[in-house]
């Protein structure tokens, strides 16, 4: 099955729990339609480059996952329907990487930075 990464953006004003439920939440809607999700996380409430629906942050969540396309177009579909919901971006990949996410590393862990001057 293909492979996929996700990134949410949901309201500001949730809790990190209710957050956290949207992720398992369409978690099942994968695994109702023959997909699972490999592994997720959950980024925390960051401040947005813009306004999205008069919101200047949002709680982020990456999800991993191996699902066939309609499964993805069935939860996305519904991801853009749920009002909590304010941005998902989807993107096919070859392999998933190990490890966390560069957004969960810490700052001295990351390989490849210039020193600033």
């Amino acid at each position: 099955m293909p492979l996929y990464e996700h990134v949410m953006i949901a309201r500001q004003d949730l809790s990190n729990a209710q957050a956290e439920s949207l992720v398992e939440h369409f978690g099942t809607v994968l695994a109702d339609n023959g997909g699972n999700v490999v592994e997720s996380e959950y980024w925390g409430v960051k401040t947005m480059a813009y306004k999205i629906n008069k919101n200047r942050k949002g709680h982020y969540s990456f999800l991993k996952t191996d699902a066939p396309a309609g499964a993805v177009q069935e939860m996305e579909r519904l991801m853009r329907l749920h009002d909590d919901v304010m941005r998902v971006l989807t993107i096919k990949v070859d392999e998933h990487n190990e490890g966390p996410s560069v957004q969960m590393q810490k700052r001295d862990e990351r390989e490849g930075r210039r020193e600033r001057r």
